[in-house]
């Protein structure tokens, strides 16, 4: 499938969902019509990321990655610690927000939710503070790609 025939696509079935949503009620044909609105709206939205999302260049000849072990031996860069705090700082302004406009209860569930994110912020920041070798230069270009 080609991206503009998959983008096309996409945005079809997305009409059909909005279109099927006008008709939904509690008839028999409204729920079938809810049906129609949430499945043609996940596969619109579906092939459309697909469409939209550029595939990787795969390239037989890649090196073999490093293990995990390796790589955790090496020296770590300050983008560990800028992710980590940054991810932190986000979780604390994201639940403060909802401290302050939902109350404690919807700031628990918030907290909840961010516990995965918070998780992993907090091992970012831990290797970084673990590592024998720290460089304290932060490579814009390294954040930026999606290695």
């Amino acid at each position: 499938m080609t991206r503009a025939v998959a983008i096309v696509a996409g945005l079809v079935l997305i009409a059909i969902a909005f279109f099927a949503a006008t008709n939904v009620a509690d008839t028999r044909e409204g729920l079938i019509a809810e049906i129609v609105t949430l499945l043609a709206g996940l596969a619109g939205v579906g092939v459309l990321l697909y469409g939209l999302v550029p595939k990787r260049p795969h390239s037989p000849a890649a090196p073999a990655k490093p293990s995990p072990a390796a790589a955790a031996t090496g020296a770590r860069s300050a983008n560990d610690l800028v992710v980590g705090g940054g991810g932190l700082a986000l979780a604390v302004i994201l639940v403060g927000g909802l401290l302050f406009s939902g109350g404690w209860q919807w700031a628990l569930v918030g907290a909840v939710l961010l516990l995965p994110m918070t998780a992993g912020c907090v091992y970012l920041l831990s290797l970084f503070a673990r590592a024998r070798e720290r460089e304290w230069r932060i490579d814009i270009r390294r954040l930026a790609s999606f290695r």
